[in-house]
């Protein structure tokens, strides 16, 4: 009788005390190597803070000028030299403002119509994709003219990033 009830005390035991416990350490033993995963990244971005600002200082002095006036002269004036310096024949350049996603910034989304030959239009497209402005590639559509394909049609739209809200535009 006296083994019956220390095996009973022993279930009983288990099952309040030793399995909460038990369940409670494993717990614990897994946020602790999720806090420490935390602060080992934390402490990562702490010594790459100062190259992490000094590229986000960079990135928006990359950015179109405040004024839209001049971020819009700004982009059709880059467009247009990389169409004569790589004999590009620009069809049309038509820039529109959107409303960024925060207040924190807009974008000038422009659509460029362009003729050229395969080599020429390539170069053009390198010269908007290594630019220093901050502007994206949305979308490229390439057209031949000709029944050779001699002659192409470049459809790009581009959007440039400025770090001022859309003020006074629907």
């Amino acid at each position: 009788m006296i083994l019956a009830g220390t095996g009973i005390l022993l279930l009983v035991l288990d099952s309040l005390v030793f399995t909460p416990l038990t369940k409670a350490w494993q717990a614990r033993t897994a946020e602790i190597a999720r806090l420490q995963k935390n602060v080992t990244e934390g402490r990562g971005l702490i010594a790459n803070a100062a190259r992490m600002q000094a590229k986000w200082d960079e990135m928006q002095k990359q950015a179109l000028p405040n004024d839209p006036a001049k971020s819009e002269q700004d982009l059709i004036s880059e467009f247009d030299r990389w169409g004569r310096a790589n004999n590009v024949e620009l069809g049309s350049i038509k820039p529109q403002w959107k409303r960024g996603a925060t207040n924190r910034y807009s974008q000038l989304e422009c659509r460029v119509d362009a003729t050229g030959s395969l080599a020429s239009l390539s170069r053009f497209l390198f010269e908007v994709e290594k630019s220093t402005l901050a502007l994206r590639v949305d979308s490229v559509e390439l057209t031949s003219r000709d029944e050779l394909g001699q002659k192409l049609t470049l459809g790009l739209l581009v959007s440039g990033l400025r770090f001022a809200p859309l003020e006074g535009r629907p």
